[in-house]
């Protein structure tokens, strides 16, 4: 491999990192072990980046090597961030194996089925029934209310719609700061779906962090068009994430897995 091959390998790798990162938190539980698997992978890349032409999409491989990594250690769970961390990682105990990993790579880090056997080293028809088993296993275990905090009208029907589609009751949607704050202390959800920026030009986290100052075990999904900005290393950072523009599956995925392990980090405004 040439040097400007290399450089333009690790630049596709520095890139695909904040995507890798957030894998690694979900897949975990926990961000500070998340991180710990993403730096050895890292490092076994620094010393062999033969590992990287397991698939011809850089990407791809990149996640390859960090399964690879992580299943070699005996998959496990991390250190609990918090007691909410704790209790995400009690309900990742119940799951059927290599169905969450195959659910977050599809719907979350949007890998085809193709892409997510070549990564996990499975057939693609295990890789499907993975995903099948994962999705109903979260949503058959919880129902609970939503709030919505988006301010464009089209994209809150449509996230309404989802939410509520998949047995869960919505307590409002929100266009500004204000509207969410009054919304969440009238009628107390047990998941917050928030859009970054909202129609007053005030911060979506500045909302959901006033929220959670009077509810602070209320699981968050953020929604942005600019994931990279939030995932940064530095903390704290979001537990779920949706980036726009999203498709039904992203939503009912994160909807799922935010209920089902009650697990969530707020971010500095």
């Amino acid at each position: 491999m040439t040097s400007s091959e290399k450089a333009s390998l690790s630049a596709e790798i520095g890139r695909n990192l904040p995507y890798l990162r957030r894998y690694g938190r979900a897949l975990t539980g926990s961000q500070s072990s998340g991180d710990r698997f993403a730096a050895i992978t890292l490092e076994a890349l620094l010393q062999d980046l033969t590992a990287m032409n397991v698939a011809p999409e850089p990407k791809v491989a990149l996640f390859h090597a960090f399964h690879r990594v992580w299943t070699s250690a005996g998959s496990p769970l991390g250190e609990p961030d918090s007691t909410l961390s704790a209790s995400a990682q009690g309900h990742m105990m119940t799951l059927t194996p290599n169905s969450r990993e195959a659910l977050l790579l599809n719907v979350i880090e949007g890998f085809t089925v193709e892409q997510i056997a070549a990564i996990m080293q499975i057939d693609t028809e295990q890789v499907a029934n993975f995903i099948n088993i994962a999705a109903k296993e979260m949503e058959a275990s919880v129902a609970g209310s939503v709030l919505v905090i988006e301010d464009e009208a089209i994209i809150a029907l449509d996230i309404v719609d989802i939410v509520r589609g998949i047995g869960h009751r919505v307590t409002g949607t929100a266009r500004t700061h204000v509207e969410a704050v009054d919304l969440a202390l009238h009628d107390r959800p047990d998941l917050i779906l928030a859009d970054i920026q909202l129609a007053d030009k005030s911060s979506g986290i500045e909302a959901v962090n006033e929220i959670l100052v009077q509810f602070p075990d209320i699981p968050v999904i953020f929604i942005t068009a600019f994931p990279e900005r939030l995932l940064t290393g530095e903390r704290p950072e979001p537990a779920f994430l949706i980036t726009k523009p999203f498709t039904e599956d992203q939503v009912r995925s994160a909807v799922g897995q935010a209920m089902f392990f009650a697990s969530t980090e707020t971010l500095s405004a």
